[in-house]
């Protein structure tokens, strides 16, 4: 190897380096050819300083009346908007659901202040649900395995036409919450669980005062009476909590809690609801999605929380972090 005077002045003292074996860099050109690194992808407590992407998953079925004040609360919403994508799944309407959804998009998007969201998908899919939506059969015991199957079959659809490679969290919230701490998703974010949920409560007033009704028993603890339930059931049955068919002496979160106190505390869950969820995107992307069959006798969120853990993914609840549900009348044991 030939050097000048100066080269091998700069080069005096220094090892000469060898290459084995090199290759030059592989340069592809076709435009048909993606490359997508999901390594750089993390869901982190930091989620607001290290620009990590949020999807907001909600799945719709004769929801026009619940459309407005949705939008009034997801506007609120602290987590900067240009990191978090929308996307709806509507299926099985009979109202005026997709010209209102589309019209407070619409709107929304309009805005030239720091409202408008990075982006909105609406997915369209019907799955020939035929059940009503009044509350009284769409909460009865006899609804609740085909009801829970085709609303984990909807989650799904919804799940997998929007989430996309660049996403670190996914956020399940319902159309019918009525009131939330606009700083959820940091608060949540901020735990670093794999999957996380509030206590769903309602408010009705009796003699002017709220007597703070409990929503969701579909967040709870295991019994072993439960297990034993199960265990003595055929794989294909769905157990539904609430109903005196069913007796399994779980622990609800629904029955803990105070919106008073320390909003923090964490409790352990094998069950959860689905009003309101955050969810690391690679649990979902390592296949963790809501059964629309019987997993472990549980369908939908609850048998999405059951194979989570089944996984070894981390399923927790803030019995003291209350999201307001509307409140649907539920008679007793219908809960």
């Amino acid at each position: 190897m030939e050097m000048s005077a100066n080269e091998q002045s700069d080069w005096h003292g220094m090892q000469t380096p060898v290459l084995f074996n090199h290759h030059i860099p592989l340069e592809i050109n076709s435009t048909t050819i993606q490359h997508i690194d999901l390594n750089p992808i993390e869901s982190t407590p930091k989620a607001v300083a290290n620009g990590e992407r949020v999807l907001i998953l909600t799945p719709l079925r004769d929801a026009s009346g619940y459309i407005n004040k949705y939008f009034d609360l997801l506007s609120e919403l602290t987590y900067p908007h240009g990191l978090i994508d929308l996307a709806f799944l509507v299926g099985d309407s009979t109202d005026d659901t997709m010209a209102v959804l589309a019209a407070e998009l619409d709107r929304v998007q309009k805005r030239t202040d720091k409202i408008p969201f990075r982006s909105a998908k609406i997915i369209e899919k019907d799955f020939g649900v035929l059940h009503h939506q009044d509350v009284e059969e769409r909460h009865s015991f006899a609804a609740q395995g085909p009801r829970r199957k085709a609303i984990g079959k909807a989650r799904n659809y919804l799940l997998y036409s929007a989430l996309q490679p660049e996403h670190s969290w996914v956020y399940w919230r319902d159309v019918d919450i009525v009131d939330s701490p606009s700083a959820i998703l940091e608060d949540f974010m901020a735990h670093d669980r794999d999957i996380l949920v509030p206590n769903i409560w309602f408010h009705r007033y009796k003699d002017g005062v709220d007597i703070e009704g409990r929503f969701d028993y579909n967040s709870w603890q295991e019994s072993e009476i439960g297990l034993a339930l199960a265990a003595s059931l055929e794989k294909d049955v769905i157990l539904a909590e609430g109903y005196k068919e069913y007796v399994t002496e779980r622990t609800y979160m629904a029955k803990m809690g105070d919106w008073r106190e320390n909003k923090d505390e964490e409790i352990p869950l094998d069950g959860i609801g689905g009003v309101n969820i955050l969810v690391k995107a690679d649990v979902h992307r390592s296949g963790i999605n809501f059964p629309s069959y019987s997993f472990e006798n549980q369908a939908e969120t609850e048998g999405f929380a059951k194979m989570a853990k089944r996984a070894g993914y981390g399923v927790y609840g803030l019995p003291n972090y209350v999201v307001w549900h509307i409140d649907t009348d539920e008679k007793p044991g219908n809960a």
